[in-house]
């Protein structure tokens, strides 16, 4: 920076600060303020030109003056014309006055803007680092769209200055975050890449922070900095602290720079280059080892140095989890951090070690600090760190620690902060849901989760429990007995009055042989429940009492006396009046077989998933859309590690995979005969009061016929690039950018499916008016048939979507007649201000509906000549994309639908399937023959169906998988 002369000290600038300060009110202060603005304001009136010096000096009072608090209104021409001053203080002072006061919607803009391209063509370094430090500053789109195409260039310059390498880099780091899409991504892309070599660390500190960016948004143009940034950090970790003395932070070097580097490679999968792949893993290694090495300086500052570079790395090796070795030594690495004296310390090795717990390779090593984060949950003084305690322990929980893992967190729960409580309650919920291999050990779990923490125990959580009764008949009058129990304390939790209600209601009778709980005293003891409760509660034990008439006669004549009082034939609340009356008709006229019809006990619910784990999820907010191929999820959003299938096979199945198969029934939704005769509007008691059967109102929900000629029509742009791998497959990531990621679980079950859509938002920022909704091709609009090919029913969506946080929708689909085009998910969201719309092709294929058919040889071959006529047979020829495995193969023609019929066709060689689409209106059977030419890496593959269209569509979408 070029020296400051003494005549530039601004000696009016020091007095009038001087006089600032010695004032002793805040009139005084602001009676001098007015007066220099007075003065300043007639100088700059006055017909003498003001020379540069005087310029300066008055610009930089107002500076000043706006600093401490005060509106300038006048001024920012002044500021303009030193811009054009040659004198570096004078040009300085205008370029500060500029980024503080100017607005980015100033009419000035345009001739600020001539000053800086004047300085940028200039060559003179330090008039350039100005210029751009200006730009960075201000960051306006106009400044953007002027200069985005120019700063690239000089960045990539081979007579740029080091210095100003640095600023350009920053500079359109700066423009790329405000105005992305006016960031050109040209010829200079490949040429940045090569400033992670240079010589100048100061200018490979910068470029590493803008390639790392840019990698987010384009990962494949710069696809060629892996290697570099290897070879940088393999450089730096193996240096001793001399050799980078000018870089070298007390006695780590280059910290900064190792960070970013760290931080680059996690926009990146493990190289493929095995060289390249062993030379990062001894950096890791190298990283780790001094880790363990004795601290070379008593100071903080190099401690945290050097543990910044430590969790980057740790970050890198779990974002790759790849390398077992590696994994194992981050997770020990960690677990010393859990007892260090520094909190920070203890957080962040608490959060790593929750996502290596989701890893296969460290999940064993990171259960093996069971007892040191149960400690800490116990003896933490730090909110915050209980909390990373919590989740750990929720990550770490298998089969062999869930008792212990409940156990200890239902103990702590009686002392835990109230911030925290609710989340707790939803994770032991979940966790005694999951690795449950004693029914009653769960029921025990969670009416013992109701008596400590009742007003944390969200309806979600005892909806779940008396689903789980319902569906398992071992268990109901073990549960009976327990909440009968559970209910004679003096004080119960109403949560825990609406579990026993609800389930002495169903299974009450189970436990009516002993003396000690009779109808009778069953009745009396919920009826003492009855006038401390609020009025869903009070709703939902009358529900009970009209059970019990049904399943004790003898009690028929007591309760009708309760529901005749006035207290319930005149309540005050119109819902428990209704019941009161209908109840109490019902009692009186309806026979005991009617009664037996109408108050059955519950059917099973349909398979679902968890509502507590989708609330859990939702409460969260995951950095990162789940793999849905896995079933198990941590609580940091991501999968968890999946367990040896062999133990897997072996271990009883969970509550989550056994509960609620799919063939059995859903209940009535309603009942002829009490809607016949208008006294109730549901078919059970229970019903309307749980809500797990409702369907969605018309105004919550959005019925989308793909046929129809009011239907939107469909984006013009529709993303279309993983729709086929979706044929032989239902479950994956369907869209990614950067700011969105798209995941769809889908199934199917003869004309029907559903699809979960999940929506991960990948930044930090909000999403707000976020919609989604399905729309018709032009196709399918278009089509002859008059009636609609799909039927697609879309749930609503909530508006908004926080930062990393996950969004689920559900799509039910109904296949009516055979189709061709695929439904369009239309998603629409703002994002900073501006609406984007993302249109992407949903993978519903005909193939979908299928249902796999078995045959032996001799009824394959005789339905194979059945279907002969021409124009029921497909036939294809056609070049192998992929590598012809046999395994591969069988598990594409499986996953397309049909069944692999071994052993049929005479060539062994060969591949036989067969199936049946089902539709709303007809089934079509197909059978399919695929013969392999490994020599010459060739396919034939010949359909025939019932129908021509069909075969043609079948044909198309399998050729494309191989």
């Amino acid at each position: 920076m070029p020296a400051v002369s003494k005549g530039d000290g601004m000696r009016g600038l020091a007095v009038f600060i001087s006089d600032i300060r010695n004032c002793k009110s805040k009139e005084a202060e602001v009676k001098r303020i007015n007066k220099e603005l007075a003065n300043i304001r007639s100088k700059f009136k006055g017909d003498k030109a003001l020379d540069g010096y005087s310029k300066k000096k008055y610009v930089c009072k107002l500076l000043f003056i706006f600093l401490l608090g005060h509106d300038i209104d006048f001024g920012h021409m002044e500021a303009v014309n030193l811009l054009s001053s040659n004198k570096y203080t004078e040009k300085q002072i205008g370029y500060l006055f500029i980024s503080v006061l100017v607005n980015s919607n100033s009419d000035l803009i345009s001739l600020i803007n001539n000053g800086i391209k004047n300085d940028l063509a200039s060559r003179n370094p330090t008039f350039m680092n100005l210029a751009l430090h200006c730009i960075a500053n201000v960051g306006s789109r106009e400044m953007a769209e002027a200069f985005a195409s120019q700063i690239p260039s000089i960045l990539v310059a081979g007579d740029t200055m080091d210095s100003v390498k640095q600023s350009a880099a920053l500079c359109l780091l700066r423009l790329n975050r405000t105005s992305p899409d006016l960031v050109p991504m040209g010829e200079w892309t490949a040429r940045v890449v090569h400033l992670l070599n240079d010589q100048h660390l100061g200018v490979v500190t910068a470029a590493a922070s803008l390639i790392t960016t840019l990698a987010q948004k384009s990962p494949e143009d710069f696809k060629t900095s892996i290697s570099l940034a290897v070879a940088r950090l393999s450089r730096i970790v193996t240096s001793a602290s001399i050799d980078l003395q000018d870089y070298t932070y007390y006695f780590v070097a280059a910290p900064w720079l190792s960070v970013k580097l760290l931080r680059l490679l996690q926009c990146y999968p493990p190289p493929e280059d095995a060289a390249l792949r062993s030379r990062l893993t001894e950096c890791l290694e190298t990283i780790l080892n001094k880790a363990q090495e004795p601290p070379k300086s008593k100071k903080v500052q190099h401690s945290n140095a050097k543990n910044a570079v430590l969790f980057e790395a740790i970050a890198l090796i779990i974002h790759h989890d790849s390398e077992p070795t590696l994994l194992v030594r981050a997770c020990n690495q960690l677990g010393q951090f859990l007892q260090h004296r520094e909190t920070n310390l203890r957080y962040l090795a608490l959060e790593s070690m929750c996502t290596l717990a989701s890893s296969e390779f460290s999940h064993e090593a990171v259960k093996t600090h069971i007892d040191t984060v149960i400690n800490a949950l116990k003896t933490e003084r730090d909110v915050s760190v209980r909390q990373r305690a919590v989740d750990l322990l929720y990550a770490m929980c298998d089969r062999s620690n869930a008792k212990q893992i409940v156990a200890e967190m239902l103990s702590y729960l009686e002392n835990a902060d109230y911030s925290i409580r609710e989340e707790m309650v939803l994770k032991v919920a979940i966790l005694a849901e999951k690795y449950a291999v004693d029914y009653t050990w769960y029921v025990d779990t969670i009416l013992n989760l109701i008596r400590i923490a009742g007003d944390y125990v969200s309806e979600e959580v005892w909806y779940r429990v008396i689903q789980i009764v319902i569906n398992q008949d071992d268990v109901q009058g073990y549960a009976a007995k327990t909440v009968f129990e559970a209910l004679q304390a003096p004080a119960c939790h109403e949560n825990l009055v609406k579990v026993g209600g609800y389930i002495l209601g169903e299974f009450g009778n189970l436990i009516a042989g002993d003396s000690r709980s009779s109808p009778l005293v069953q009745f009396n003891l919920l009826h003492s429940k009855f006038h401390l409760c609020s009025v869903p509660t009070r709703a939902l034990l009358l529900s009970a009492y009209i059970k019990f008439i049904n399943l004790f006669p003898e009690v028929k004549a007591t309760i009708q006396d309760v529901l005749r009082s006035d207290s319930q034939l005149r309540n005050a609340d119109v819902e428990l009046q209704q019941r009161a009356i209908e109840y109490l008709r019902l009692s009186c006229i309806a026979s005991t077989d009617i009664l037996a019809t109408v108050l059955e006990e519950m059917p099973p619910f349909p398979e679902r998933e968890s509502s507590i784990l989708a609330k859990l999820k939702k409460k969260k907010g995951p950095g990162n859309l789940p793999d849905i191929d896995d079933a198990r999820w941590n609580v940091n959003g991501s999968t968890e590690h999946s367990e040896n299938t062999e133990s897997t096979n072996k271990s009883p199945p969970s509550l989550m995979a056994d509960l609620l198969p799919t063939n059995r029934p859903r209940p009535a939704s309603s009942s002829p005969t009490l809607l016949s005769a208008g006294t109730m509007g549901s078919s059970h008691p229970f019903t309307d009061l749980l809500n797990l059967n409702s369907t969605p109102s018309a105004g919550a929900s959005l019925l989308v016929d793909v046929l129809s000629d009011i239907s939107t029509p469909a984006p013009i742009n529709v993303s279309e690039d993983n729709f086929s791998r979706f044929v032989c497959k239902n479950n994956g990531v369907i869209y990614e950018d950067q700011l969105l990621q798209i995941g769809l679980k889908a199934e199917y079950r003869q004309n029907l499916g559903r699809i979960y859509v999940f929506y991960g938002n990948k930044t930090s920022t909000q999403f707000l008016s976020f919609s989604s909704s399905v729309t018709s091709s032009d196709t399918l609009k278009t089509h002859i048939l008059p009636t609609s090919l799909l039927n697609v029913h879309a749930k609503a969506v909530d508006p908004t979507v926080d930062g990393g946080a996950q969004l689920q929708q559900v799509v039910n689909i109904e296949c009516l007649s055979d189709f061709t085009d695929a439904p369009v998910l239309d998603i629409q969201f703002r994002y900073g201000g501006t609406l984007q719309k993302i249109a992407v092709k949903l993978p519903v294929m005909l193939n979908k509906f299928f249902q796999p058919t078995e045959m032996t040889s001799q009824d394959f071959f005789q339905r194979w000549k059945q279907l002969g006529v021409p124009q029921q047979e497909v036939q294809t020829i056609f070049k192998a994309q992929h590598p012809m495995d046999t395994d591969v193969t069988n598990a594409k023609i499986l996953g397309f639908g049909v069944a692999l019929l071994i052993g049929v066709d005479p060539n062994p060689a060969n591949f036989v399937g067969a199936g049946v689409i089902h539709t709303k209106n007809t089934q079509v059977g197909c059978l399919l023959r695929l013969e392999p030419n490994t020599q010459a890496q060739m396919y034939r593959l010949t359909l025939r169906t019932s129908r021509e269209s069909v075969s043609q569509r079948l044909c198309d979408l399998l050729s494309d998988q191989f």
